[in-house]
């Protein structure tokens, strides 16, 4: 299944092409921002924020989004006809709220990406019916939270969380869709 816009593409990936969800996972630049939080799941990476995806786990995570109802698709460019990153929202149930999520495959970040894959994920998570979406991240991401203004999402609460042992603030955003 493909959603478009002008310049890119939501794809839905199969089981096959899983490979590009693990080779981002495993690229340092790509993940760095998931680095030094105390979380404790398969094969995450406390130093680098990389996740182990081996082939073996490929069709565990393909089964559990299809039975909990987890939307995940690649950002692909229409132009070159490749994967730039991915996008995502699911239910988490003990926050009772939709939360989404993007990543830019770092050697693509600072090219418009963002903008246009989150306004097809909130089109997206709209026309499946849902109300709202929720983000959270660190405040001084401040590219982060430009594009998420842009495209609506606004402040909804302030956090703090430790990473690398040290307090770091963090906002929560929500777009009303």
């Amino acid at each position: 299944m493909v959603i478009n816009m002008k310049n890119i593409s939501l794809y839905i990936p199969k089981l096959e092409d899983y490979w590009y969800e693990a080779k981002i996972q495993l690229d340092p630049k790509s993940m760095n921002y998931n680095a030094g939080y105390d979380v404790s799941y398969y094969g995450y990476h406390y130093d680098t924020g990389c996740i182990d995806f081996p082939k073996e786990k490929w069709q565990e995570s393909f089964d559990r989004r299809k039975k909990e109802n987890r939307f995940f698709a690649y950002i692909k460019d229409n132009n070159t006809n490749t994967y730039v990153g991915y996008v995502n929202y699911h239910y988490n149930k003990s926050d009772k709220r939709y939360e989404c999520g993007i990543v830019i495959e770092s050697k693509y970040r600072g090219k418009g990406y963002s903008k246009q894959a989150l306004k097809l994920l909130c089109n997206t998570a709209k026309n499946n019916g849902v109300k709202e979406l929720y983000d959270n991240f660190e405040i001084d991401r401040g590219n982060a939270l430009d594009i998420f203004k842009d495209v609506g999402f606004e402040i909804v609460e302030e956090q703090t969380w430790k990473k690398f042992n040290k307090d770091v603030k963090g906002v929560l955003v929500r777009k009303i869709l």
